[in-house]
């Protein structure tokens, strides 16, 4: 049966909303979003004029495409999710900026935190690492909070002990005027034996505790391609990085490698990681925010674990994912 069809009002207020993100947020100029939107100069002006209007922007683009909303709906059912916000694409097929997505997953995750925090909301929040997350901070307006506790989930250095660029508490400490608590340990320890030594120190015994004791989590996700972070500082060896492929894992949930079922597959790095684990975060609010065009594999990945409750990601990747329920659910599939 057909769905119902919407009328010209509706249309172009969903234009105006992806007019706003290219503009406000992907930093295009009107021409740029013109070319993008296929219409002509003075109607993308138009489209922008009528997102302020409308109120679609204030400090976030409240409004989003329909076929962001559709995408929205269709995981958050699949998936049981409590929301689910999908950012606009932001590049074009001719002109793809890597950063153009975690700009605009940044902005979406920044408008979910803030929303969260700005009233009473939350006193203590879990949160990972990595670009995702940096890019939501970064996007994060100024909010007076100093009751709240920013506590990290995971290991806050690398390998060689250095800072991890991409650990977000004391950038939340700025915004908020809260707390924050580091694990100064690597996120991946070089050893089971290191990892053993590091976890007998009472320091960390007491931040990983409170950690636990979080109202709420906000990680991000990693995937295993080649422009990862964990690969990138060496927080994985070239042969762990080859052994992981091989084994067949897709994405990085707070260290741990899981395959396109949410499975930690079998690797020793798997033994590694210095932090909570999956399984401390089941049955609690936990927030993934994933930034990145190639990431669908590990959002499906993480998706699987069962301990997503919010989920914020970028169009391409949840289109990926709506893609791969579509190929699970074919007769071909079933009958195969």
């Amino acid at each position: 049966m057909a769905g119902k069809k919407r009328d010209n009002t509706d249309q172009d207020l969903g234009l105006a909303a992806r007019a706003a993100w290219l503009s406000y947020i992907g930093g295009h100029t009107q021409s740029e979003i013109a070319a993008r939107l296929q219409v002509s100069p003075a109607k993308a002006h138009r489209l922008i004029a009528q997102a302020l209007d409308q109120g679609l922007v204030k400090v976030f683009v409240e409004g989003a495409p329909e076929e962001c909303l559709e995408l929205e709906t269709e995981l958050a059912q699949a998936f049981g999710l409590r929301s689910c916000h999908v950012a606009p694409d932001l590049n074009d097929e001719n002109n793809s900026q890597p950063q153009a997505s975690f700009a605009a997953v940044g902005a979406s995750a920044a408008r979910f935190l803030h929303g969260l925090i700005e009233q009473s909301g939350p006193t203590m929040i879990g949160v990972g690492k990595g670009r995702s997350l940096a890019a939501m901070v970064e996007n994060l307006p100024t909010i007076n909070r100093p009751d709240i506790r920013f506590v990290s989930v995971s290991g806050s250095l690398t390998r060689n002990l250095s800072a991890n660029p991409y650990d977000v508490v004391h950038k939340l400490v700025e915004k908020t005027g809260g707390e924050g608590y580091f694990l100064p340990v690597p996120y991946i320890a070089a050893s089971v034996k290191e990892k053993q030594t590091l976890l007998a120190q009472s320091s960390v015994q007491d931040l990983l505790d409170l950690a636990r004791q979080a109202d709420v989590y906000i990680i991000g996700i990693g995937t295993i391609e080649g422009d990862a972070h964990v690969r990138q500082v060496g927080m994985v060896s070239e042969e762990e990085w080859h052994e992981l492929h091989g084994l067949g894992a897709v994405g990085d949930v707070m260290g741990s490698f899981v395959n396109t079922e949410g499975v930690p597959v079998k690797s020793d790095v798997n033994q590694h990681s210095v932090g909570l684990h999956i399984d401390d975060l089941k049955g609690r609010p936990v927030v993934a925010v994933v930034g990145g065009d190639s990431k669908g594999a590990a959002v499906l990945g993480a998706l699987n674990t069962g301990i997503i409750t919010d989920l914020i990601l970028g169009e391409r990747s949840a289109r990926h994912i709506s893609q791969s329920l579509q190929v699970a659910k074919s007769p071909e599939r079933q009958v195969g």
